[in-house]
């Protein structure tokens, strides 16, 4: 069996350990490494073969952000998780900004934060709900209407970029809005085409940056 390698990257002990021993039990997780800021994170990088980085955003000396730039610039392939509170919506931006794939809650079930590791592995943005609504929401007034209308995106095509910034699928959205997965992959190229967009995390960002609402 395959395991997905993780990198655990917090400055505080117990969470490391914790979370260590919790991704143990997973028959294809591997821990291979940890550790407490995003410089000695970038180290492990250089000296391991990781998959997965899950970073905590708020660490003295190199914070999750930073974290995230430096191991991104040199390893494109890694993905970065960031481990965050309801408090930090300026720091998720600023991640996704430099790559982040996605951020789950500090607080997450052992089988939430599983599951989001293995969605990201297979190359799905992960994306805790209730924060992507609260970050949603708090756009809503500041819908960059001016800034969109020169995209020309249709409202289905709108309404698929929420839900990619929402962290679905392309079978979840197809089920959501009744259209098949053909179809919502046909979209999602129109969508790359019109905003110049390279992928899906960088659609997730342009939701977060336009504030993005059906």
């Amino acid at each position: 069996m395959e395991k997905i390698k993780i990198l655990i990257v917090d400055d505080e002990n117990l969470i490391r350990e914790g979370l260590k021993l919790m991704l143990s039990t997973f028959d294809d997780i591997e821990v291979v490494g940890i550790a407490e800021n995003g410089y000695k994170a970038l180290e492990v990088c250089k000296n391991q073969d990781i998959d997965i980085v899950l970073m905590d955003i708020r660490m003295k000396d190199c914070d999750g952000v930073m974290g995230t730039r430096l191991i991104k610039e040199q390893f494109t392939k890694i993905k970065v998780i960031i481990l965050t509170t309801f408090n930090d919506k300026e720091y998720i931006k600023s991640a996704l900004n430099y790559g982040a794939f996605g951020y789950m809650l500090k607080d997450s079930s052992h089988h939430v934060i599983y599951e989001g590791i293995k969605a990201a592995y297979m190359g799905n943005m992960v994306v805790h709900p209730e924060v992507a609504d609260k970050m949603l929401s708090s756009e809503k007034e500041g819908l960059n209407t001016k800034e969109l209308e020169k995209y020309n995106f249709s409202k289905k095509e709108l309404n698929i970029i929420k839900l990619i910034a929402e962290g679905l699928t392309n079978k979840e959205i197809s089920e959501k809005i009744y259209l098949s997965e053909g179809t919502i992959k046909n979209n999602i190229t129109n969508i790359l085409a019109k905003s110049n967009l390279r992928d899906r995390t960088q659609i997730a960002i342009f939701a977060f940056k336009n504030g993005i609402v059906t």
